[in-house]
């Protein structure tokens, strides 16, 4: 049966009342907010109130599929799940592929979002039209893998689509999160931990159904056209080829891979964590796509290592092998196979992971971690069978130090004292990503305001570093000028930062992957305008594109606002803005607080907001028509 994209239905599921309903989304809303992440950031604002306890009955999460998807737009097979963040206590959005997304769609819904807290075990069955809660109590504790099996098995039906926690989740990890697909990562800020509170396991989905474009002849063509254009960019080639971990042996050449917690920025046979060395080396054996993506480039490997153990998984992405890796100080690539392999089994974020662990190893080495409280273990850098055996004690807070690290670096550090927290590399309680925010400037600035911590997830300025033609296209139409393609200026970069936030935000309320137009820029604001026209039926605008874009960036800030973030919070890990590049090509660069703090100006300049708090202006809110919505902050005109 096919339904028209128009008609966006929202499932509600409470799980303390074991009851669910369905609700229409007004035609309006979708047009103001572009669906998917846009819409749930409204929700959120809405449904949570200020001070409510992330793992807690009154937080929601909200699983939301991008307007396009389900659609032969290319790479539009993207969800959100939008939540508050039990590693922040801030708003926390995570977007994910595979094809669960596509699954709910087809079943007749946009968006789900789980209410409450389940008195037992429970997993989510949605089988077309027909809405189950059903006992999880034999899956409790068991890993991703094996569970999606039985759930399988359970239905009967081998091609469902599924989402699970591990026994990290359970746990309550704060950087637990959720597989989807099997072998996609909705990754950061705890949101497999807010399932693991509601005692929600799984959602499971099989959907039949179709989806009508409005103007569906005019929507294929245009559509194909932009696979077109896809295929043609630079950017896809590499990531076909090689996968994300493809840009490990040009970081290392430059100077910018993350390494030894981010005290070094190359390491020796960096080369052997790289895509083109699992390539060669025999350990990919296949790529796999997200729904309608004809990339590919999510890595499938093998590995038959007699020291770690076989593997047959996912992966690794670039920030795994620089976390599980780098970081860690470990090049063999078996040994961070088997560690990508034990993160997604029991449910847990690599980067977090990796980074809680250097950060362990660094405070072993400085002599601030005692052998006793290491339980045991060897802990120093490059000492892989520590960090495989550390990632499971995590996973189950086993022993004094698996539980504090549970608790994330920030939490660690607080508890382990000294100047520990000055190489502990997180801001707002969000382990950095691996990128070297002291010589990257836009990314510097990206990170700092980052509403969920400092990560290239909500905000991607890849085409500040002029790779190819199209980044320089890019930062020609934003900027006025391809000169400004260069990560060691401070000039342009709010220009740079916000052109990019918004771009990252309709890709994701529309569904889209954000390698498609902020990696690759074949998908663009024009194009996703005529896109999101065509499939919906109403007049849609490049510059009404961002505008709503910016609306859901707003609204994020304003949550946080309403927790009580202000200007203060906006800042990067003390390494980065203390610490130069040690050397290297950047050897003495650094984003320190004095430029830090001009970069925000810029920003909160054009966003609007208040220079001193960063509290967004109600002249600003008014213009954006969010006057009404983002209430219970203070008031500046």
């Amino acid at each position: 049966m096919l339904r028209d994209i128009a008609k966006q239905r929202l499932l509600h599921v409470d799980l303390s009342k074991g009851k669910t309903w369905v609700e229409d989304v007004p035609l309006e809303d979708l047009q103001k907010y572009l669906g998917g992440r846009g819409l749930a950031a409204k929700w959120l604002y809405e449904q949570v109130p200020a001070g409510a306890d992330p793992l807690g009955p009154e937080n929601v999460l909200i699983f939301s599929t991008g307007t396009l998807t389900g659609t032969s737009a290319p790479s539009s097979g993207r969800s959100s799940i939008t939540t508050k963040s039990p590693a922040t206590g801030l708003y926390l959005k995570v977007s994910v592929g595979g094809h669960l997304g596509a699954a709910i769609k087809y079943a007749g819904y946009d968006y789900v979002m789980i209410h409450g807290v389940s008195p037992k075990p429970v997993y989510l069955w949605i089988d077309d039209g027909k809405v189950e809660l059903r006992s999880a109590e034999h899956l409790w504790g068991k890993g991703t893998r094996e569970v999606d099996d039985l759930i399988k098995e359970e239905v009967g039906d081998p091609t469902i689509q599924t989402g699970i926690i591990g026994p990290a989740a359970e746990n309550k990890v704060k950087f637990a999160c959720f597989m989807v697909s099997r072998y996609n990562s909705a990754s950061r800020g705890g949101i497999g931990a807010v399932f693991g509170s509601k005692r929600l396991k799984a959602i499971a989905c099989r959907g039949t159904g179709g989806l009508r474009p409005a103007k569906g002849k005019e929507f294929f063509a245009l559509a194909r056209k932009v696979r077109g254009a896809l295929a043609a960019d630079a950017g896809s080639e590499s990531l076909y080829n090689w996968g994300t971990a493809g840009s490990i042996p040009g970081l290392n050449e430059m100077g910018m891979l993350a390494a030894y917690n981010f005290s070094r920025v190359t390491i020796e046979h960096g080369e052997r964590l790289s895509g083109q060395y699992l390539l060669s080396e025999g350990y990919l054996i296949g790529r796999e796509s997200c729904f309608a993506c004809s990339t590919a480039c999510h890595r499938f490997v093998r590995s038959e290592s007699r020291r770690w153990g076989g593997v047959f998984d996912s992966g690794p992405e670039l920030e795994t092998v620089m976390s599980l890796g780098a970081e860690c100080g470990i090049t063999d690539i078996e040994a961070v196979l088997k560690a990508n392999q034990l993160c997604n089994d029991l449910g847990m974020d690599t980067i977090s992971t990796g980074h809680v662990i250097s950060w362990a190893m660094e405070t072993y080495e400085k002599g601030l971690i005692s052998p006793e409280q290491a339980d045991g273990l060897d802990l120093r850098f490059g000492n892989a069978e520590a960090q495989l055996a550390l990632i499971q004690r995590i996973a189950r807070r086993e022993g004094l130090l698996g539980d504090l690290l549970a608790e994330g670096t920030l939490a660690a550090a607080q508890e382990i004292g000294g100047d520990s927290w000055k190489w502990a590399i997180q801001a707002k309680g969000l382990e950095q990503s691996a990128v070297d925010t002291r010589a990257a400037k836009s990314y510097a600035l990206a990170f700092a305001v980052n509403p969920r911590g400092p990560d290239h997830l909500m905000t991607e300025t890849y085409a500040e570093f002029g790779f190819t033609q199209e980044a320089r296209d890019v930062i020609r139409k934003v900027t006025g000028d391809e000169k400004y393609a260069d990560p060691r200026l401070t000039e342009k970069r709010a220009e740079i930062v916000l052109w990019h936030e918004q771009c990252y935000g309709a890709s994701e309320a529309l569904g889209f992957c954000v390698f498609t137009s902020t990696a690759a820029f074949a998908v663009n604001p024009e194009n996703m305008a005529q896109m999101f026209s065509l499939a919906v039926g109403v007049p849609m605008s490049e510059e009404e594109l961002m505008l709503a874009a910016r609306r859901m960036v707003t609204i994020e800030k304003c949550f946080n606002v309403r927790e009580g973030a202000r200007r203060k919070d906006d800042r990067l890990p003390w390494r980065m803005m203390n610490e130069p590049v040690p050397d290297g090509p950047n050897k003495g660069m650094i984003t320190d607080q004095a430029m830090l703090e001009n970069l925000l100006d810029q920003y909160y300049t054009a966003h609007g907001w208040d220079l001193e708090t960063s509290i967004p202006r109600q002249s600003t809110l008014k213009y954006l028509g969010l006057d009404a919505v983002c209430v219970g902050i203070p008031v500046i005109p």
